[in-house]
């Protein structure tokens, strides 16, 4: 067992914005799973949450994990993220044999390679929008001044500039989940797992959480795999793998090069009629938002961030 994670730095997290997904690599695998089996318990009263599972998820792209409660869609998200280990099988994520890591080497890999978005959203109730946004750069001991600033494009990048001084109790479930992403992109993950992100909200502000999970895949090149019961989360991913009393009942073929525009990052849904919550008022999801989530993408990936 190693705590080696190659080709990554931590103080890249200063400078880079969420990893963007090049012409050389879009479509190349950035999750591989091999031969997956996890078993809790034993003899008789053994249950297989994981039964030899095996898939890939191309860079830069949304997959829903689609499957009944007791599946195995969490088993299996815990063991991508290095919070469980399978009893047989490997799991590659960014070229990390995330398998073979020990304590301090999983827990590098969640804080440079891997973020995570609950469904209880996660964040620390005594802690500012801004200060849960901010905690995995002062782990990753980035300078004040560039943590400050990072924290405030994250948070316009969600649509929360306005609340960055709200505690979690101040806010709406919908906001809270979009500082939890917020969060989750501090670090420029290669990888974002969202267990049942919608799961405790309404649908219209899940909508509008959906909506920005989708657009942060397109703008910030990060690849999320996201486990759901919700048809629209469905509808806006690339690609829906099913699982079964924990094996894969069906994976629908990808073809990388030979994606539609929808599937290349160029995908097109109506946002006009997203509603986001900001405080007791709405506001419409128009394009002045799109552009600010935009420009606020590129001046995180970019050299622009004071």
């Amino acid at each position: 067992m190693n705590s080696d994670l190659p080709d990554r730095d931590p103080a890249r997290v200063t400078t880079d914005g969420p990893a963007r997904v090049s012409a050389d690599t879009a479509g190349a695998p950035l999750l591989t799973v091999r031969g997956v089996h996890r078993r809790f318990g034993t003899g008789a009263t053994a249950v297989h949450a994981l039964r030899d599972v095996s898939f890939d998820v191309a860079a830069g792209t949304m997959v829903a994990l689609v499957g009944r409660s007791g599946s195995g869609k969490t088993t299996l998200l815990n063991i991508i993220g290095g919070l469980d280990r399978p009893d047989a099988g490997s799991v590659l994520v960014d070229g990390t044999d995330v398998t073979a890591l020990d304590e301090d080497g999983l827990s590098l890999l969640r804080r440079e390679k891997v973020s995570y978005v609950f469904q209880t959203f996660g964040l620390i109730p005594v802690l500012s929008a801004a200060e849960n946004v901010g905690a995995p750069l002062r782990l990753a001991r980035v300078a004040a001044q560039e943590r400050e600033r990072r924290v405030e494009l994250l948070l316009e990048l969600v649509g929360l500039a306005d609340h960055a001084q709200q505690r979690p109790g101040e806010m709406s479930g919908g906001q809270q989940q979009r500082v939890a992403i917020a969060r989750a992109l501090a670090a420029s993950p290669r990888l974002l797992i969202a267990d049942e992100p919608t799961g405790q909200l309404d649908a219209e502000t899940g909508l509008a959480v959906m909506a920005l999970l989708r657009g942060v895949v397109e703008s910030e090149g990060v690849t999320a795999l996201v486990s759901t019961h919700d048809p629209v989360m469905i509808a806006l991913a690339d690609r829906v793998i099913r699982i079964s009393d924990g094996r894969i009942e069906e994976q629908p073929a990808e073809h990388p090069g030979e994606q539609t525009p929808e599937r290349s990052g160029e995908r097109s849904y109506d946002r006009s009629d997203e509603q986001i919550h900001s405080g007791s008022g709405e506001r419409s999801h128009d394009r002045s938002d799109e552009q600010t989530h935009e420009q606020s993408g590129e001046r995180l990936r970019g050299g622009d961030i004071s």
